[in-house]
């Protein structure tokens, strides 16, 4: 990919070199006055690269008396990511692991054979009022490494590469993109990139990698000739080659990635390509099989009916 900045349209509207393969209208939760839009999986379309889950959590403030609780949970066969606009949470892990998640950082967590988190808020906010706005992803992990030992890794804001210029921000949350990498230990190729754009900034996406989709936050683009608003996720054709336009200040997402190996299975928090692998977890979870999470021993979220 080339960092570029376009001054015209690359294809009239209705043209032959429509870049948009299709667009999709999250299905919104309401959690008790706190609001998840996911748009991955769905019907359509259950991922774009590496992506096999995609959620828009907030913006919201939370009442004292509503912290952020997600009691232990396993996951197998994946990496999570929570990516935060707003807002603390707290992650704990089977591995020991005990890091904050604030706006800027990353805290990579990688499942793989097996791995119980837990999401609360911090002690030290609780009784107040917290605000809470970011994505939460899942990246499946290619089958050859879909049973390696769980891990977690943290990093700050000044790990990750930033690129700046005409009227464009774009922060490399994970993966690569216009020739700067991430630190992040992703598994497979693969593309998240944070993007700002100021009214009338223009970005060329570039045609790689195979898989891309772009998700707007805030604002307002045009894509040849189209006008996006917010909460809309557009996955792109293959090879495309779109410029986006904000028309004005705007806040997107690009992720993205080479196409999975394989169909991946989805059920509760665990991610497979084999059926068996994941109601071997199920009974994990039932009988107790999986570790505990230092610090968050005793709480933990019954496996589903």
């Amino acid at each position: 990919m080339s960092w570029q900045s376009a001054k015209q349209p690359l294809c009239e509207k209705g043209g032959s070199c429509e870049p948009i393969d299709l667009v999709i209208q999250p299905r919104v939760h309401d959690l008790g006055g706190f609001q998840v839009r996911r748009a991955l999986p769905v019907k359509e379309r259950r991922m774009v690269g590496p992506f096999v889950f995609f959620d828009h959590m907030g913006p919201s403030v939370l009442p004292p008396e509503q912290p952020v609780e997600v009691r232990p949970h396993p996951h197998i066969g994946l990496s999570t990511l929570t990516w935060l606009f707003e807002g603390t949470i707290m992650h704990r892990d089977s591995l020991g692991s005990a890091q904050e998640i604030i706006p800027g950082e990353v805290n990579w967590m990688t499942a793989g054979s097996g791995i119980v988190h837990s999401e609360r808020s911090p002690e030290r906010l609780r009784g107040q009022r917290n605000p809470l706005h970011g994505l939460q992803v899942w990246m499946a992990l290619p089958k050859s490494h879909e049973e390696t030992d769980p891990s977690f890794q943290h990093y700050t804001a000044e790990e990750l590469p930033v690129m700046k210029g005409d009227g464009v921000r774009a922060v490399i949350v994970a993966g690569t993109a216009w020739g700067q990498r991430s630190p992040v230990s992703v598994f497979s190729e693969t593309i998240y990139v944070d993007i700002t754009l100021r009214d009338g900034a223009a970005l060329v996406i570039g045609k790689e990698p195979e898989e891309r989709a772009l998700y707007l936050l805030t604002g307002r683009v045009e894509i040849s000739g189209e006008s996006f608003q917010p909460g809309s996720m557009l996955v792109l054709k293959n090879g495309a080659d779109p410029e986006i336009r904000a028309t004005e200040d705007t806040h997107l997402v690009l992720i993205g990635g080479a196409r999975m190996d394989e169909p991946r299975h989805m059920w509760w928090n665990f991610v497979s390509s084999d059926k068996e692998r994941i109601e071997q977890a199920k009974s994990d979870w039932r009988d107790g099989r999986f570790a505990k999470v230092p610090g968050d021993e005793e709480a933990f979220i019954p496996l589903p009916d």
